[in-house]
Order: C-alpha cells, then structure tokens, then sequence
C-alpha cells in the first residue's frame, strides 16, 4: 500500500493537557494550508492528567489525530522515539505539546526544506524561559561542546524538520540513552538553521526539575563522550609528576639546607585531596559501566498500552 502521507508531526505529550486542543486546531490550520496528506501523533508519556482522554477525544473527531499511550513514564526523548516509529510522513516535524514551539512556525520549516535541506531546526533567538533554565542550557552546551569537541548552539532545541532518510537512520540507533537532538546533530546531513519565533508557555510548568536537568546533562555527556575517562587519567598522571618533583624538592632542601620536612596539615590536606580525586575517578568509570550495562540489558525503549490506530504492537 502506498504512502500518502506528506508531513507528519511528533510532539510527546506530557503536563500540558490544556494545551492540546489549542495545538491540534493551530496544525490543522497550518498543515492545510501546506497539504492535507499530514498526520498528528501525539505521545502520552503517562500524563498525570488527563492527556489521553483528550487525545483519543481528538483522534476520534479527525483520524488524522493518531494517538499513542506509553505504559509509564519513559521521557521526553523516549516519547519522541515511539512517535517516530509509527510516523510515515515523507517529512517529519518533532516538536513539543506546550505551544512554546509555535505551530505556525512549520510552514517556515517547511519551506526552508524545501531548498533541499535534509534537516531545519529552528533557531530561538528570544526564548520565554526562565532565567534558571536558559542559564543551566547555557551551561551544559558549553560543558558538553568542550567534552565531545562539538559546536552546538544551545538555542537550538528539538523543534524542527527531517527528512525520512534522516528518521530512517535516526530509528537505526538502538541506544538506551536518549537524546534526539544529539542524534540529530551526530547524524550529519544536510542542514541549517532558521529563527523562529518562540512562545511562553500555556499552562502548566516543565517537568524538567534541577536534578533531572543535571542527569540528563550526565547521561547525554557519558553516551557520547569518553573524554572524561581521559581527563581523568591526565590528571592522575600530571598530579604524579608534581609528586615527584615536589618530592625532590623536599630531598634537595634536607640535605643542603638541612630543613626536615614538617607540616602535618599539608599531608592531611595532600591525602584526602588524592583520595577524592581517586574517587572521583573510580566513580567516572563506574557512570561508563552502568551504562554498559543498561545497553546489554537489551530492553525494550519504551511499551506501548494502546493507540487510537491499528498496528501491530508485537
């Protein structure tokens, strides 16, 4: 059977149920005016509200409206990757449910795409966050540029659009942990960047707590990097030799300055210093190891409680 769908848009669903409808009517009239081959995928990433029911509510008024219900909670990236395997759209635009990508900015994507672009990613030049969020943004992009010797712009978020070939190999990464901008960016292709407008949010705040920033910003640095384990190792080694020739200081000035060494504080201070750094060390190899073994585990990423549409979920 033939694929006529044209567009199909991704967006992962969770704490913004009063937004939804507001989205789906803004596509609607966004999408039409582009083509009406397009589809809606909407992902429940167990919601705690009632973000299904107003799905399956959408779904049943326009079968364009397809709805997916995750089993739990698998997060944002996950969510993105179960919209992904069931998209069929020639092009496929993933953004997020809150209305802070604005719907009407895909028409731009769109036709910036059609310069024969593989990938356009919208660029925020004003963003309606709070200071805390575009300040730990910031931070990590600068962290993670340096780590992986990347160059990522960190007013660039997941709202854009792709080409299948680009979903198509997006969908060949198996990998635990999720990241589908880095993805994105790893993937290569043809691409470019757009400004576009970026709005506050409806209603509801991020589920995007300070301690789930600091892990996804450590997850993200881990699966694609192992620049830490060699920082770490030059350290240890340079932290060696500033033994060695802090050793022959003290050597060179007993026997020709007659100065013993003193200094209990010094060699407390000098021990637990060591000590935290080995630590430190032994910790960043176990953060690698546990992710070793997320990934032999094999499991599924994500489970599927039900969908709106037909397929088969074997």
């Amino acid at each position: 059977m033939k694929n006529n769908i044209h567009i199909s848009i991704v967006t992962p669903v969770y704490g913004c149920t009063a937004s939804l409808t507001k989205l789906y009517d803004r596509l609607k009239m966004t999408l039409e005016a582009i083509t009406s081959d397009f589809e809606i995928i909407m992902v429940n990433d167990a919601s705690p509200d009632n973000a299904w029911e107003v799905i399956t509510q959408l779904a049943a008024k326009d079968l364009r409206v397809k709805g997916i219900d995750l089993s739990r909670n698998f997060g944002q990236h996950r969510a993105i990757t179960a919209g992904l395997d069931f998209a069929k759209g020639e092009w496929v635009v993933v953004m997020d449910c809150d209305l802070q990508d604005r719907p009407e900015e895909v028409a731009k994507l769109y036709a910036k795409a059609m310069e024969r672009y593989d990938v356009v990613v919208g660029q925020r030049v004003q963003r309606q966050d709070s200071f805390l969020k575009k300040f730990t943004s910031k931070l990590f992009y600068k962290v993670y540029n340096y780590l992986t010797d990347s160059s990522i712009d960190p007013s660039i978020g997941n709202f854009g659009i792709y080409h299948r070939k680009v979903i198509e190999s997006i969908k060949q990464m198996k990998e635990q942990n999720r990241s589908f901008g880095l993805f994105v960016h790893w993937s290569g292709f043809r691409r470019i960047q757009i400004p576009i407008e970026h709005a506050a949010r409806v209603g509801g705040r991020s589920s995007y707590t300070l301690s789930k920033l600091f892990q996804l910003a450590a997850d993200s640095i881990v699966a694609h990097s192992n620049k830490p384990l060699k920082l770490s190792v030059a350290i240890g080694f340079a932290l060696s030799m500033v033994s060695i020739f802090f050793a022959f200081w003290l050597v060179i000035r007993y026997f020709l300055f007659a100065m013993p060494p003193t200094g209990w504080t010094s060699v407390m201070v000098s021990m637990y210093f060591l000590a935290g750094l080995i630590i430190g060390s032994v910790g960043m190899t176990g953060l690698y190891i546990g992710k070793i073994f997320d990934e032999v585990k094999g499991r599924p990423l994500y489970l599927i409680r039900e969908t709106t549409f037909e397929t088969d979920m074997r």
